[in-house]
């Protein structure tokens, strides 16, 4: 809307043109309808909940991702490992890899070559070993919370080969996440999983995960199973807890003693009317200059370490090792990891050497 100048006289003198400054628009008005007391509701409790200002609690799959990077889960590993990359672009970051590995008690000896993709919003790896057996992962980021997620693995073997589809969302204070493994579009059958999580305080996160089983078109099993998330005002310590049912209870605790110490604890307890256990591990990790060294203890009599030493950031030097005091039995493995690059330093976004 414009403004009309006019002029006036005030005591025989003539004042320049003003504008008039036209009055506010209305006020919005409230929505009419059957539906309006609904509508009121939810933008009450939407306006209540963004005034909490909670934080992001994460995601389900990395409810526990503190205590898998300071235990040996991941990491230990027993024979003779040799781990070879190439870096042949930096953005796009492209990678080969070859993995060797021989000498283990619980696996065959295998070598897989790979490949890594990756650019700003998209991430491709892929893999296939010495028997034939191919693994793929794709990853497509359509926004900073909104990822699209596909892995793929086929083998010669019967009952391992797998297709898993998965869409991850992350909104303000919560997060959503849908998979789905092997469905099959005509029937639906396959295994289907949804979980929600909450943060319903600056502290705690509350959430669920649903999974749905079908083996057959007329056969459907669901389950449900409860997280529980707590987190300091500092983050320095995390507790969390997965209640499945049947009387199955995983526990964790996470606490970074300081800048480089950090320990995790882990209970896993069944209580069901046919079988009761627990197994209980504690774990710690240290980072120092050149080295990372991880020690754990569990309830069942076995103490493991595993140590990464790096000499230069291309090479490094990986002491794996475990004793079962109960079975009398012991695994050791020892491995290098190598890195190469096509790159120059200033690619790779090291300081230019001095000549």
């Amino acid at each position: 809307m414009s403004t009309v100048p006019t002029s006036t006289v005030k005591d025989g003198l003539y004042e320049s043109p003003t504008s008039v400054v036209p009055p506010p628009p209305p006020p919005p008005r409230a929505p009419s309808g059957p539906f309006s007391p609904l509508v009121n509701i939810y933008d009450r409790l939407a306006q209540w909940k963004q005034s909490l200002d909670l934080p992001s609690p994460g995601t389900v799959e990395n409810l526990q991702k503190e205590v898998k990077t300071t235990h040996l889960t991941n990491f230990a590993f027993d024979g003779a490992r040799a781990d070879l990359a190439k870096t042949l672009s930096g953005n796009p970051l492209f990678q080969v890899t070859h993995s060797f590995s021989l000498g283990s008690q619980t696996a065959p000896s295998s070598y897989n070559f790979g490949a890594i993709f990756a650019n700003q919003n998209t991430t491709m790896q892929g893999g296939v070993d010495h028997d034939g057996g191919v693994n793929a992962r794709f990853n497509q980021s359509w926004s900073q919370n909104n990822v699209t997620k596909v892995q793929a693995q086929f083998s010669s073997q019967a009952g391992h080969n797998m297709v898993q589809l998965e869409q991850d969302y992350q909104g303000r204070d919560f997060s959503l996440n849908a998979k789905a493994i092997n469905p099959w579009p005509t029937d639906l059958t396959g295994i289907y999983l949804g979980s929600y999580l909450q943060s319903v305080t600056q502290n705690l996160a509350l959430g669920f995960e649903t999974l749905c089983q079908r083996p057959s078109p007329d056969i459907s099993e669901y389950t449900t199973s409860y997280l529980a998330k707590w987190t300091s005002n500092e983050k320095n310590w995390i507790a969390t807890a997965h209640m499945q049912p049947g009387g199955i209870v995983q526990a964790s605790y996470w606490q970074k003693l300081g800048e480089k110490v950090e320990v995790a604890a882990d209970l896993h307890l069944i209580a069901t009317p046919t079988r009761r256990d627990a197994i209980a591990t504690l774990g710690a990790k240290y980072d120092l200059r050149l080295s990372t060294f991880r020690a754990q203890l569990d309830s069942t009599g076995k103490v493991s370490a595993f140590l990464e030493q790096r000499f230069t950031p291309a090479f490094a030097f990986l002491l794996s090792g475990e004793i079962d005091h109960f079975k009398n039995a012991a695994k050791v493995g020892v491995g290098v990891m190598i890195e190469s690059s096509t790159l120059t330093p200033e690619e790779m976004g090291l300081p230019p050497q001095q000549l």
